[in-house]
């Protein structure tokens, strides 16, 4: 009999059915949901206008290929420069972040003419070949993804990207906040001096914004805190409220031609559905400004709480690092307080509510994360 690649560590809960912030598994058991499985559900699960679009899309056609008019990608595009900030910006369609990043370091090598690429350390930008090669994980990288190309320099060292970023590479990519480093914050020096450099010498800077961008910090994306201007920018998680689908958006400077990118399934009809169906929702109920109220708010509690080492993040991207394994911190709160957190790293406790969470359900969890932080601290 056939069974799964063993690939992940699961927990023996099994969700069957969702609404807003909140899960039900198969025994009927409520559980408040603040990790949106990894920042995906950005409108929360089930939205009535979410599963309306997606509804009669599927009633209507479902799939056809790129060679013919699907004017919901046009639709689809219109919406995130307006709401982004990046009307002048054309989208490129996908399937995930991996795949965004993949054809951002493509661009980018396609425009200068240049291979070589700056990361930086703790980054993640995925598992395929030319995003796992800038991704900070050896553990991760097989034999047949070539690193040769890639150097990695300090994560928010303005002096060492300065120094470090020459005239022969094609690209810098950064997140904005490093979500599986540990929600590390970009400092706006250190993103201005990429900006900087990359002008100087004509590498390509993209910001990879597929956990931190989509309104998660409270701005569109997290770079605007910082007033600068990428020239790539990859998307995904947020962007399809758990409909997969991905995105580059691509600064004026780049010249399209046929053949330069290409893909199947990226801009289907249901991905654009999904994908318009947020941006309205995002739109129509504020959650960009939700996104910093509840950051806010959850932060405050927190530091209220305290017993962390140090509290990182921005809006609802919000990383709590303790001096001791959070293992079991994280599981009491999802057994016992039934509340699904994440982790970065091994003594970091992450939080990726949806964007329209409320206090009800902050509430739960910082009652819950003071009940526990005082049993083990005391």
């Amino acid at each position: 009999m056939s069974h799964l690649f063993d690939v992940y560590p699961l927990y023996d809960i099994e969700p069957v059915k969702a609404r807003g912030s909140y899960l039900w598994d198969q025994h009927g058991t409520k559980y408040t949901d603040l990790y949106g499985g990894h920042a995906v559900i950005s409108v929360g699960h089930c939205h009535p206008a979410y599963v309306d679009a997606l509804t009669k899309q599927l009633h209507a056609i479902s799939f056809y290929s790129n060679s013919v008019q699907i004017s919901k990608q046009e639709e689809l595009a219109e919406k995130l420069g307006a709401l982004s900030g990046y009307p002048d910006y054309r989208l490129f369609l996908c399937n995930s972040g991996a795949e965004a990043n993949e054809n951002a370091l493509k661009l980018a090598s396609f425009h200068t003419g240049r291979k070589k690429v700056v990361a930086f350390t703790r980054a993640f930008h995925g598992r395929t070949a030319g995003a796992v090669a800038v991704t900070d994980n050896p553990s991760i990288v097989a034999p047949v993804n070539d690193t040769s190309h890639v150097t990695f320099l300090p994560f928010n060292d303005v002096e060492a990207a300065l120094a470090g970023i020459t005239d022969e590479h094609c690209a810098v990519i950064v997140e904005g906040i490093q979500g599986v480093g540990g929600i590390q914050v970009s400092s706006d020096a250190f993103l201005q001096a990429l900006r900087t450099r990359c002008d100087e010498t004509g590498a390509v800077l993209i910001l990879d914004s597929v956990q931190c961008g989509y309104g998660r910090t409270g701005k569109f994306f997290s770079h605007q805190f910082s007033g600068i201007h990428p020239d790539l920018m990859t998307m995904a998680k947020g962007m399809g409220n758990g409909f997969p689908i991905g995105g580059v958006l691509i600064s004026p400077q780049f010249k399209a031609s046929y053949g330069l990118l290409g893909t199947t399934f990226g801009g289907n009809h249901l991905a654009c559905a999904a994908g318009v169906a947020v941006l309205d929702i995002m739109k129509e109920e504020n959650l960009l400004e939700n996104a910093t109220r509840m950051g806010d708010y959850l932060m405050e509690g927190i530091r209220q709480i305290g017993g962390y080492k140090e509290l990182r993040g921005r809006g609802l991207m919000i990383g709590i690092e303790y001096d001791f394994p959070v293992k079991e911190l994280r599981n009491k709160l999802l057994f016992e307080h039934k509340l699904f957190t994440g982790v970065a790293g091994a003594h970091t406790i992450r939080l990726l509510p949806s964007l329209a969470v409320g206090t009800e359900e902050a509430d739960a969890f910082l009652q819950a994360l003071e009940t526990e932080i005082h049993v083990l601290t005391k």
